[in-house]
């Protein structure tokens, strides 16, 4: 059974109000939380790392209360229920947060809003940044560690995992869009995210160096160049997964995306580019998308790495 942990009447003050004035002058708030952790993040271990640290939760509430001011207790909410899933392995968390002298003329103890909300529909609620559905389905059979993101773009799959406790090795070619993850990276306090510049397209002799039995997990989402996967085998350490979702050539004939069909898998393609991994879960179809109205056609991957002497 998942852990529940709870603080009550956490206090502090912070500039929060529809008018100037409350915004000017710092005025006490408080939170209470109830925050469910992941049960695959539980270790029976008596050991602090394996739980949540109520006070470093405390203090990173209080933090992102007083970091700069807002029109609206609401947008504070979330603001720190956002901080809660980003930076806590956590799979529900309740928050109460409330002003304790509001400006009102009746007499009251408090006024304040309250949020519920599970992991997923915190991903779906923020869906422009939320991970694929198949990473936030598949992700407790990953191992620990280290994980190389492939076209990481923007990072919403490296800013997943890190909010999980990996160390991610995030590459693009796009600098932009890494100087926008580090950024992200920055204001949610990961210092487990690192970014590569690398086209990963280079032909020899300027071919990218994945490293050799490097990486416990590889992700590669919505990129696909043949003549990488040789690379992304030897990165994998004995053990390690690869985790593979793209299009499929239905989706180039459903809706004329990707334009080029070389862009898009054939029918079982996946299968044969992972050749040599153990294949732990496949599928291909149509898969709802939650940062859209429609489906995508893809083909979904996790593969294993053989250990010598388990998988021959």
């Amino acid at each position: 059974m998942p852990n529940t942990i709870i603080i009550e009447r956490l206090e502090f003050r912070g500039r929060c109000g529809v008018t100037v004035e409350e915004r000017t002058k710092p005025q006490p708030l408080a939170i209470d939380v109830e925050l469910q952790q992941s049960a695959v993040s539980l270790n029976p271990a008596d050991d602090l790392r394996s739980t949540i640290d109520y006070a470093v939760v405390a203090r990173r509430l209080v933090e992102v209360g007083t970091a700069g001011e807002c029109h609206l207790l609401e947008t504070l909410a979330e603001r720190l229920l956002q901080m809660l899933f980003d930076e806590f392995p956590l799979e529900r968390a309740k928050l109460w947060l409330r002003k304790l002298h509001p400006p009102i003329d009746q007499r009251t103890t408090s006024v304040g809003v309250t949020l519920e909300r599970t992991r997923d529909m915190q991903c779906v609620h923020h869906a422009d940044h939320a991970p694929a559905r198949f990473l936030i389905e598949q992700w407790p059979r990953l191992p620990r560690g280290t994980v190389l993101d492939v076209a990481a773009g923007d990072g919403r799959h490296a800013l997943y995992l890190a909010s999980r406790g990996y160390r991610v090795d995030a590459i693009d070619r796009d600098a932009a869009a890494l100087e926008r993850l580090e950024a992200s990276a920055r204001s949610r306090g990961y210092d487990t995210i690192t970014t590569r510049v690398i086209d990963l397209e280079s032909p020899a002799p300027h071919k990218p160096d994945l490293g050799k039995e490097q990486y416990d997990v590889i992700l590669v989402f919505f990129y696909l160049y043949r003549p990488l996967f040789p690379l992304l085998h030897a990165a994998l350490k004995p053990g390690g997964m690869l985790v593979y979702e793209t299009f499929t050539i239905d989706h180039h004939l459903h809706y004329q995306h990707p334009k080029r069909r070389e862009f898009c898998l054939a029918p079982n393609e996946l299968l044969g580019l992972a050749s040599g991994l153990r294949i732990v879960h496949y599928d291909e179809g149509s898969h709802p998308d939650h940062r859209t109205a429609r489906a995508n056609y893809t083909a979904r991957l996790i593969a294993c790495k053989p250990i010598e002497g388990f998988f021959s």
